[in-house]
């Protein structure tokens, strides 16, 4: 592994590079999501408190005092326009990933896009009602809510709120019973009017401390020194549940998991990490 490759791999994972450009599909009409369930409040999943003048809360790892706890969570991303691709054979899904992690038995959250639940119902849904994991929202599209955020295609401001919506009604379509309340800007990228306008929605946004660099990586060894590097108490590490723009991603897992465990972490959902959080604040 070379300087040069580990950069290039943490750029392409914080640009979200797993899209392809082209024109957005015209907005689909949906009703928002409620931001935890109806049920008593002790069952809501753990939020954050909106932050200054009511803006969306942003999390990006957990407490480092309290026991050694990691949040492995994977984007599961595919763009509006990405249909063709995926109908001529292009695989956006990596089912050997979850059975991976259902075998090595590591709870995780995957921050999957609308598109992606459409194009693969019976996996999203699979993966929602599995207790070991919690799907949590990417947006519809995977369009940046930012301009000039890794050359993705944007949303306009007027049509954020409706996107991430539109990912719910999504999720819901295929069968996802319990979405989590908790958005994952496409790129990472933000500003103060994008938390502005996804206040309505109630989400908590999440991003992360260790970017695993798995994007087009194709050096699965690389891909676990990086985060094998990086992971302290509390981290939230970024990868990717994408065959065809992350391959090395399930193998990297093999290796990064035992070597955590050996070193006495324990694998938890972002939901735990945000519900310490909230008790030590």
């Amino acid at each position: 592994m070379t300087i040069r490759v580990r950069r290039v791999a943490a750029a392409c994972a914080l640009g979200a590079a797993l899209t392809a450009c082209g024109a957005p599909s015209a907005p689909h009409a949906s009703r928002p999501a409620p931001s935890a369930p109806t049920a008593a409040v002790s069952s809501r999943p753990p939020t954050l408190a909106p932050g200054p003048a009511g803006l969306t809360p942003v999390f990006k790892n957990g407490p480092r005092v309290g026991g050694k706890t990691v949040a492995l969570t994977f984007d599961a991303d595919m763009t509006a326009d990405e249909g063709p691709r995926a109908a001529k054979g292009e695989h956006f899904d990596n089912p050997q990933l979850i059975s991976t992690l259902r075998t090595l038995k590591v709870s995780a959250t995957v921050f999957m896009t609308g598109r992606w639940a459409d194009e693969y119902p019976a996996e999203a849904r699979a993966i929602g009602r599995d207790p070991q994991f919690e799907i949590a929202n990417h947006s519809y599209s995977h369009y940046a809510f930012t301009g000039d955020c890794y050359g993705l295609p944007t949303v306009s401001p007027d049509r954020m709120k409706a996107d991430v919506e539109r990912a719910y009604t999504a999720f819901k379509k295929a069968g996802v019973p319990n979405a989590m309340p908790y958005f994952r800007f496409p790129g990472g990228c933000y500003d103060r009017q994008a938390l502005k306008t996804l206040s309505a929605v109630g989400v908590t946004a999440v991003q992360w401390d260790v970017v695993s660099g798995d994007a087009f990586a194709t050096d699965s060894d690389a891909v676990a020194q990086q985060v094998l590097e990086g992971v302290k108490p509390g981290s939230v590490v970024v990868m990717h549940c994408t065959r065809s723009a992350a391959p090395a991603t399930e193998k990297a897992v093999r290796m990064i998991v035992p070597e955590l465990r050996k070193k006495g972490y324990r694998f938890v959902k972002v939901s735990e990490l945000i519900g310490a959080a909230d008790r030590h604040r």
